[in-house]
């Protein structure tokens, strides 16, 4: 008989492995290398590294073509020339609502992202999801060029594309003139900093995003809802000081801190770091705070 394949055990020191990785302070080969290290093998190290990688191939929750949304790719003025995104729109929309900006990880306007878009949509939202590559040349097929096109992005016109994605938003007639953003890893950063820079955002939902610096959080207008995962100690480290500005400045804002769960939880296509009893709870917050703000 042939002896059954045993599932390769991931361990903490794996996924922040990975994590380093994925915010730029590892090439590929160091992480496979350090990877081969924890797992004991480089046959183990292969096995385990696509199962804390995204898998775009994963199967989307709500399908492109489900009847319940109509989703196009536009293009739109940006700060400095043409952004691509995908818009979504409940189908059979009959009276105005709120739109909502869904901000993609460091992986660029992909197939995930795309899917959340629609999720959002389906609660009755007009949703972009804009390509913040868009000045590189847009999100390529191969999600590691796109990791390096990031260190390439201008923070200033990442945020003015940010602030010309309202404005245009604001500008569709069966919007209701709200605007709210969610966004994950970098999004979730990219939406505190926009926070900073865009005075007529209205609500702004932060998946364990970088905070802004403490000097510009008076800045900030829109209502926030921050998620935290509670083993996401890089991130974490920013959740106090970052508090305490919002409390100086008088900012609405509610966090939770997810305990046990690693940064990314949110994201189905990663099944090492996915969680989904985090996950599921964080989302429902997340529509309800929007459908508070944006009503």
């Amino acid at each position: 008989m042939t002896e059954p394949v045993a599932k390769p055990v991931i361990t903490q020191a794996m996924i922040d492995a990975y994590d380093e990785y994925t915010h730029l302070t590892l090439d590929r080969r160091r992480f496979m290398e350090r990877l081969t290290r924890l797992a004991g093998s480089g046959a183990a190290a292969a096995a385990i590294a696509p199962m804390l990688a995204a898998n775009s191939a994963q199967a989307a929750i709500v399908a492109e073509d489900d009847a319940r949304v109509k989703g196009e790719d536009i293009t739109y003025p940006g700060s400095s020339g043409e952004m691509k995104g995908y818009l979504v729109r409940p189908a059979g929309q009959s009276s105005k609502t709120g739109s909502v900006i869904v901000v993609h990880e460091n992986r660029g306007l992909n197939p995930h992202i795309r899917d959340v878009a629609r999720r959002v949509a389906l609660e009755g939202f007009i949703v972009l999801a804009p390509d913040f590559l868009s000045p590189l040349g847009g999100t390529p097929s191969d999600e590691d060029k796109a990791r390096d096109m990031f260190t390439k992005l201008d923070a200033a016109q990442v945020s003015a594309d940010g602030v010309a994605t309202i404005a245009y938003l604001k500008g569709l007639k069966d919007g209701n003139g709200k605007v709210g953003a969610v966004g994950f890893c970098w999004g979730g950063g990219t939406v505190n900093t926009l926070a900073v820079h865009a005075a007529d955002l209205n609500a702004g939902v932060a998946y364990y995003g970088m905070q802004p610096k403490a000097e510009d959080v008076p800045k900030i207008k829109a209502a926030l809802l921050l998620h935290y995962a509670g083993l996401d100690e890089r991130i974490d480290a920013g959740i106090d000081a970052y508090k305490k500005a919002l409390d100086a400045a008088h900012v609405e804002y509610t966090v939770y801190v997810y305990d046990g769960v690693n940064h990314a939880f949110n994201n189905d296509t990663s099944a090492a770091r996915y969680d989904k009893k985090a996950a599921d709870l964080a989302w429902g917050r997340t529509v309800a705070f929007l459908k508070q703000k944006l009503a």
